[in-house]
């Protein structure tokens, strides 16, 4: 080309929740019938949206508005709302901050709301996450500053918490960092992070004037004794944003609708700039679509929204000890019991994935295949593509989401108990025989 053309951070957009995909069909058009363990998708994993959240989005899809525009920060009524909700939460809260409906703004899903949020940074700001890190976030943070994503650790040793010290000596001695990125519940970990962890968060970012991201999608899926705490109960007067969505908790993953909460706007001037920012980029595309909008105070508001939470929340954190029993007693594995969300997160000790590691796959095409894959390969994915080939368990390698720890992340959406222990005992006996 005349100019170069390609951005210079073209390079950070990984996916490999997805990547992984492309060798999965492939095998799986070779015969080998493929269980999807890679991606949060409840509704694909066979789990259905109660009826009558059905009977909710067909009514509201009888009507006209329902096919107009909406604003472009997203139907007024919704957004009082989520406003009113976000509220609600703060009763006993001395720590919080409050919102009005201006302060909501939709998106097409929380992969939207993340490429604005990032897009519209000075490439010289970085914000800082967690690793192992979601890579939607981890690539979008890279690719805006076009260079590696920064982390702090979390420390699967210490049930995936992290080293606040740490995290607050990066900081310190790296002026670029404008911010902090938290995820929790954690994905991919599981992890729920305590009220002392979030606040250290929170006095961290008051003390460098930074600004907080807290990507709250699983903020009610969250079981096993742990307790949710929302940014902005704790937030107090630092800037920050909150990311929540619909897709995990009605579920529906295919509405792409998700929204932010804007916490403490006027107490920046540079910051209440960057919010207004995200809005005028948002002004460009009109709007986001309108009537999975329309029915969030339909279903969220109705009586039967927080039993509906309760029982998903009951089969998820079962499902949860029943991979910690398939996989804890293997020597070499650490698995921390997830407390929210759908993943768990074995991490293996580097000696469990030797070099010349393999599992035998009987047929020849798939072996071809998976060995095509493995030069250059990190260790834990090389075991990922084995396990494919020969089991047909797609998971995702640890090293995919910005971690130097070998592990890979399954999901705990198998909604048929005879196939998640059939899963569970062929993923289980292929740990054992690797290498």
């Amino acid at each position: 080309m005349r100019r170069q053309i390609l951005h210079a951070g073209a390079g950070q957009l990984r996916y490999m929740i997805r990547e992984i995909v492309q060798i999965a069909r492939e095998i799986e058009r070779l015969g080998q019938p493929v269980l999807w363990e890679n991606i949060g998708d409840p509704v694909r994993k066979g789990e259905s949206p109660p009826d009558w959240i059905k009977q909710l989005v067909g009514q509201a899809a009888t009507e006209d508005m329902s096919y107009a525009y909406s604003d472009t920060q997203g139907e007024a009524a919704t957004r009082g709302f989520l406003a009113e909700r976000a509220n609600g939460r703060l009763d006993g809260e001395a720590a919080g901050a409050r919102i009005t409906p201006d302060d909501i703004l939709f998106f097409n899903g929380l992969g939207d709301a993340v490429s604005k949020l990032f897009g519209q940074l000075r490439p010289q700001a970085r914000v800082i996450g967690p690793s192992p890190a979601y890579s939607t976030h981890s690539s979008a943070e890279a690719a805006h500053s076009g260079y590696e994503h920064l982390t702090y650790q979390l420390d699967p040793e210490n049930g995936w918490l992290p080293d606040l010290q740490e995290l607050e000596n990066t900081i310190h001695y790296n002026p670029t960092i404008a911010g902090i990125l938290i995820i929790n519940p954690d994905n991919p970990t599981g992890v729920v992070y305590p009220r002392h962890i979030l606040e250290g968060f929170v006095a961290i970012a008051r003390r460098y004037n930074l600004f907080l991201i807290c990507d709250e999608t699983y903020a009610h899926v969250v079981y096993g004794g742990a307790q949710e705490v929302h940014l902005n109960q704790i937030i107090g007067d630092v800037p920050g944003i909150a990311m929540r969505s619909i897709s995990k908790e009605f579920p529906w993953p295919g509405a792409r609708c998700g929204w932010i909460e804007v916490y403490n706007r006027t107490a920046d001037a540079d910051f209440a700039g960057y919010v207004e920012s995200i809005l005028a980029a948002k002004r460009l595309e009109v709007c986001s679509t309108t009537l999975p909008q329309r029915v969030i105070p339909l279903v969220m508001g109705d009586a039967r929204y927080a039993g509906h939470l309760g029982q998903r929340n009951r089969e998820y954190e079962s499902r949860a000890g029943e991979v910690c029993a398939a996989l804890s007693g293997i020597p070499g594995v650490r698995v921390n019991r997830p407390q929210g969300g759908f993943f768990a997160t074995p991490v293996f000790d580097p000696a469990m994935l030797p070099a010349a590691g393999r599992l035998e796959i009987a047929n020849p095409g798939i072996r071809r295949l998976v060995e095509q894959r493995l030069p250059g390969a990190a260790a834990d994915a090389r075991f990922v593509y084995w396990l494919l080939g020969s089991t047909g368990i797609c998971t995702v390698p640890l090293s995919g989401f910005c971690s130097r720890l070998p592990g890979f992340r399954m999901t705990l959406l198998e909604s048929d108990p005879e196939v998640r222990a059939g899963m569970l005992d062929r993923l289980a006996a292929a740990i054992r025989s690797y290498g």
